[in-house]
């Protein structure tokens, strides 16, 4: 399987899993199952509602697992706003233009554009120590998610040490926070 088929499947397997999810989840199996297997096997077991339930709990309701690959490095401040910005260039830049209703740090959005474009591979390269943290959240919650996260940290290239280094600060102190305009 190529990396574009992988960043795709990735990002169609990390979407809300409604009724287009579970209707494409059949070409997703015959184009990488070798590389979800465990997660196919697992949605299916749950079904529509139960795995709906599972993504809402894990994604919207749980900071750690945030899909939105910003939150690690920039958390909660004013400086994710100029992250956003610059992604969005950096997509326009390439030809690609986001629907209005998307975040371009959104995990799927980033794999759909690594699935079109080469330099996308060097964008989730570039989020490397978010992912290894969501990973990481997935895994001691026994998510399915794990099985994902865990192919897409896979193709990418192995971890430096500073970049190990970087995961180990923000998971003991968190994403940054601004307290301007709260009160102490």
């Amino acid at each position: 399987m190529t990396e574009p088929a992988l960043w795709q499947a990735a990002a169609h397997l990390l979407a809300y899993p409604d009724e287009r999810f579970w209707r494409r989840l059949q070409l997703i199996r015959e184009a990488a199952e070798p590389y979800f297997a465990e997660f196919l096997a697992r949605a299916a077991e749950l079904g529509p509602g139960e795995l709906a339930a599972h993504y809402v709990e894990t994604f919207d309701l749980n900071r750690r697992c945030c899909l939105y690959l910003t939150y690690y490095t920039d958390g909660d401040t004013r400086r994710r706003g100029e992250s956003l910005a610059a992604l969005k260039r950096r997509y326009r830049a390439a030809g690609w233009e986001l629907m209005d209703d998307e975040l371009p740090d959104f995990l799927p959005v980033v794999l759909e554009f690594a699935a079109v474009d080469p330099s996308g591979a060097g964008l989730l390269a570039e989020h490397r120590v978010g992912l290894e943290l969501l990973l990481a959240a997935l895994t001691a919650r026994e998510s399915p998610y794990t099985h994902v996260i865990g192919a897409v940290c896979a193709a990418l290239p192995p971890l430096t040490a500073a970049q190990r280094a970087a995961a180990g600060r923000l998971a003991a102190g968190g994403p940054p926070a601004e307290t301007v305009g709260r009160y102490a």
